[in-house]
């Protein structure tokens, strides 16, 4: 059985690795290492199928040191013991580990030592943030490089070696340039996806690859949507941001990874999320059209959802923003985890021994905005600021404006005893 076209035009010299000059480019920090003869233990993160493992196994080789791969999911206990025993009798050999991220604590018990003392060489491949998904332990002992996705011009000069290589497709099959933009395009730097394509292109051609056929197994882009991995949290993040912008055609740029990758999850909260957290009071009413709009595709479902959500992220992205709610919250909850203070006695659900006429009387709504709600300690502090980029919110700030000036009071007693008096005058 044949191996993989992917597998067989896997780089085994740094000259055969395309991309990454940040990092093997002469002059640069790996290429370095490789003239001083040395390594260290490194993390390499980046996108799926830009090259990570390879870079390490690349390494190994120039180097002529022993190298042992390690997936960090499926590997155990044992086959990491065979390693460390290996290692005593190989010196510099070096551990690649796949999915580092995902080395239980157990694991790295095993491992942490050898790579303190130096009887091994960590090389950890990952497709997530190191700063935020690599236990700290394991991170302080490595340095980090990022290995980034390919540009088409990196994917079409693969695709090109792929099939005039003997190791390759061997000159055997030919493709239209339109055929070979389309799948550097779809790609989406994932030179391993490239591969993917042209190889069962290859397999269903009749000795040309056209731009028909490649049409046909490569209908829609790869996307980093992986929820597991970091390019699902930069959709997510470039979404809101591109509505927090007002950039109306960003924003449904990224809708459209979202709806192409069928995450109506996703889509669902981090629209209710941003119409809340960036929109708010500067536009309420948008904020209720993008509730219906949510619910409206739920109910249609894809593709005729498209069509609410897309009305939704218009509307935001062009309405006024205000986080004049969520910074009134946070200045509250900021007070709360200092210090916390005793409700009022006469706002108390059951008062108790508290006079009749010092109780919160429910069916005087006359004192009812004369009363001093907040505890003593706070009672002058001001959490909710408006802010002027909406006329709705200026209309809630003349009504705020007018509340703010009435004097409030804890003395329930004289506040009923002087709404009495006046009634009396009045009569």
């Amino acid at each position: 059985m044949q191996e993989p076209l992917a597998f067989r035009m896997r780089p085994q010299k740094i000259e055969e690795i395309i991309g990454q000059k940040h990092l093997i480019g002469e002059g640069n920090v790996l290429r370095k290492c490789l003239a001083a003869k040395r390594i260290f233990s490194m993390i390499f993160y980046g996108p799926p199928g830009t090259g990570k493992t390879t870079l390490a196994m690349v390494l190994a080789n120039e180097l002529e040191l022993p190298y042992r791969l390690f997936n960090a999911v499926t590997g155990n206990k044992k086959e990491l013991e065979q390693i460390f025993a290996e290692a005593r009798l190989y010196p510099g050999l070096i551990l690649i580990v796949d999915e580092v991220h995902r080395l239980n604590k157990d694991k790295q018990d095993l491992l942490l030592p050898h790579v303190e003392n130096g009887n091994i060489t960590l090389i950890g491949a990952t497709t997530s943030n190191p700063l935020h998904a690599i236990n700290p332990a394991i991170r302080s002992r490595c340095h980090l490089f990022e290995v980034k996705a390919l540009s088409q011009t990196d994917i079409e000069e693969a695709l090109c070696k792929a099939l005039q290589s003997p190791k390759g497709l061997n000159n055997e099959i030919t493709i239209e340039e339109d055929a070979l933009h389309i799948i550097s395009r779809h790609s989406n730097g994932d030179i391993r996806y490239a591969l993917n394509i042209l190889e069962i292109c290859a397999i269903a051609s009749d000795g040309c690859i056209s731009k028909a056929l490649v049409e046909q197994f490569s209908q829609i882009p790869n996307m980093s949507m992986d929820s597991d991995g970091d390019g699902y949290y930069d959709v997510l993040s470039g979404f809101q941001k591109s509505i927090r912008g007002s950039d109306v055609d960003a924003a449904l740029y990224y809708l459209g990874i979202m709806i192409e990758a069928n995450d109506m999850d996703s889509i669902e909260r981090r629209l209710l999320v941003t119409a809340y957290e960036d929109i708010g009071l500067g536009n309420p009413a948008a904020v209720a059209r993008c509730v219906q709009a949510i619910d409206a595709a739920k109910r249609v479902g894809f593709p005729e959802g498209r069509i609410p959500l897309a009305m939704a992220i218009i509307d935001l992205c062009l309405s006024p923003k205000s986080k004049s709610a969520e910074s009134a919250i946070d200045a509250a909850m900021s007070v709360l985890r200092h210090t916390s203070y005793k409700v009022p006695d006469y706002l108390r659900f059951t008062p108790v021994n508290m006079k009749e006429e010092d109780q919160y009387d429910y069916n005087r709504s006359d004192i009812w905005n004369q009363i001093q709600y907040l505890p003593d300690a706070l009672k002058d502090t001001q959490f909710y600021h408006p802010q002027m980029n909406s006329s709705y919110e200026k209309v809630l700030a003349q009504n705020l404006e007018k509340l703010r000036k009435v004097k409030r009071s804890s003395n329930l007693a004289a506040l009923k005893k002087k709404r009495q008096e006046k009634k009396g005058v009045k009569s």
